[in-house]
């Protein structure tokens, strides 16, 4: 009967309307279509969706708890395990994770975990329901670097274990990449991402902005002057990356992540913020993963006709699938399998337009995914005035640099244990995109949640 049961399908903003304005293009569902939806959880005895989660939220038991009504007790499931759950509900890619994993989807739809965890999220919001609860301090001080979600989650996580937790934060708002990284139409700043930093900061967490640690402070003053037992590095990867093709020091070319840090933080979009950004009337965005739609999308609504280039076909397109259905409703043109060889400028040096090349697929590369051939003779111009590169981010180098002793990847991640986020110096622990590149927010909380296990067992084994 459940396996039948179609899924409960939620409500979103007009394309049309949404497209001109940065309000959420999901509504959520209500009490009544929450339960619907969790009617169909069938409860397995051994759930695969809770080993495909990163934090191993009890996914059947919240459900459970959905099902039957008792939303405040859904939250509190879900807070043993995820301090953000309003952002996960949102932002996960439950579709290759717990709903991946889901056994309704083998013959059918999987339960909408995502949406079920944002409704029980946000009805605890409205309801001002939080378990601040925490266990009596232990006299142990942990610094943590960054507070994005990886930074959020240990710190959560050593906080109600009786630690005394700091993190420093190099912008002038707390939230990392939810706050400056997501667009506001898919993670409101005020009301999901601020709340829940909040909700941190109600365990004891103390959070210092404007703190760039490697310049205003270093890992070694933390630990030898300031008096931290141990250093958890969440710091994150925005530094960006760009093609190293002819025109990229043209006027009109900047990274996604200027574009997602105007709009997202400094509230360009915002007529009576002095923090403008320019997109001018025809953009091309150059990318394919959920910053590149986050990009475009954003582009799409300061005002700009919005072309996306990817040098493979939709099929291998790392945004999620979600994401990149909002994209098309939303008028974003695709170019797939095409590749920009250069940006094209005027006399005055500002971009014109881009000329690209069509690609083929050939055999998988080390990602499993084909690998793009030019087709020679193929070539096509675009024409712009703006060309924003969505190429990926890797880890800003300054913490490397000034602690002696950290052992970093070629591309510049720190090197740290997989199942401890230990690094070459003992007492500093790193993880999230940091570590990995950039990544997805669970899995960046999920690394912050083993390495507050990691810690607390190193500080413990330390007093003895």
């Amino acid at each position: 009967m459940a396996v039948k049961t179609p899924r409960t399908p939620v409500r979103e903003q007009d394309p049309k309307v949404r497209v001109t304005n940065f309000e959420e293009v999901c509504y959520g569902y209500n009490a009544a279509e929450a339960q619907l939806e969790a009617e169909r959880c069938i409860q397995c005895k051994n759930p695969r969706c809770v080993g495909a989660c990163p934090v191993a939220i009890q996914i059947p038991a919240f459900i459970k708890a959905v099902k039957d009504g008792d939303f405040l007790k859904a939250a509190d499931i879900l807070g043993t395990d995820s301090s953000l759950p309003a952002v996960c509900g949102r932002v996960c890619p439950q579709e290759t994770q717990c709903e991946g994993s889901c056994i309704l989807g083998v013959k059918g739809e999987p339960v909408s975990i995502g949406k079920l965890e944002r409704f029980v999220a946000d009805n605890a919001r409205l309801q001002k329901h939080f378990d601040a609860t925490t266990q009596p301090k232990n006299g142990h001080k942990i610094a943590i670097v960054g507070s994005g979600p990886a930074g959020l989650a240990c710190a959560a996580d050593l906080a109600r274990w009786g630690y005394e937790v700091k993190i420093f934060e190099a912008l002038h708002r707390a939230g990392g990449v939810l706050e400056y990284g997501i667009p506001e139409f898919r993670l409101p700043k005020d009301e999901v991402v601020r709340y829940e930093v909040e909700n941190v900061k109600r365990l004891g967490v103390e959070i210092e902005t404007d703190v760039v640690v490697g310049r205003t402070v270093k890992i070694n003053d933390l630990i030898e002057k300031e008096g931290f037992d141990a250093v958890f590095i969440g710091s994150g990867a925005g530094l960006p990356k760009f093609m190293g093709i002819p025109g990229e020091n043209l006027n009109g070319v900047f990274s996604a992540n200027e574009l997602l840090t105007r709009a997202n933080l400094m509230k360009a979009f915002l007529p009576d913020y002095e923090t403008p950004v320019y997109v001018g009337k025809k953009v091309v965005v150059v990318g394919g993963g959920n910053v590149a739609m986050d990009a475009a999308r954003t582009a799409a609504r300061l005002g700009a006709e919005t072309h996306l280039v990817y040098r493979r076909s939709e099929k291998e397109l790392p945004a999620r699938v979600e994401e990149v259905h909002h994209a098309k409703e939303e008028g974003i043109i695709m170019h797939l399998l095409c590749n920009p060889v250069e940006i094209l400028g005027t006399e005055e040096g500002w971009v014109k337009g881009i000329r690209a090349i069509q690609m083929g697929l050939g055999e998988p590369d080390e990602s499993g995914r084909r690998r793009p051939i030019e087709i020679a003779g193929s070539e096509f111009e675009i024409d712009c005035d703006v060309v924003v590169m969505s190429l990926g981010t890797s880890p800003n180098p300054l913490i490397a640099a000034t602690t002696p002793g950290l052992q970093i990847q070629k591309w510049g991640g720190i090197i740290a244990d997989d199942e401890t986020g230990q690094t070459s110096r003992e007492g500093v622990f790193a993880g999230g995109d940091a570590v990995s590149g950039a990544a997805t927010v669970i899995l960046a909380m999920g690394a912050g949640r083993k390495a507050a296990k990691a810690i607390d067992e190193y500080v413990k084994n330390k007093k003895q």
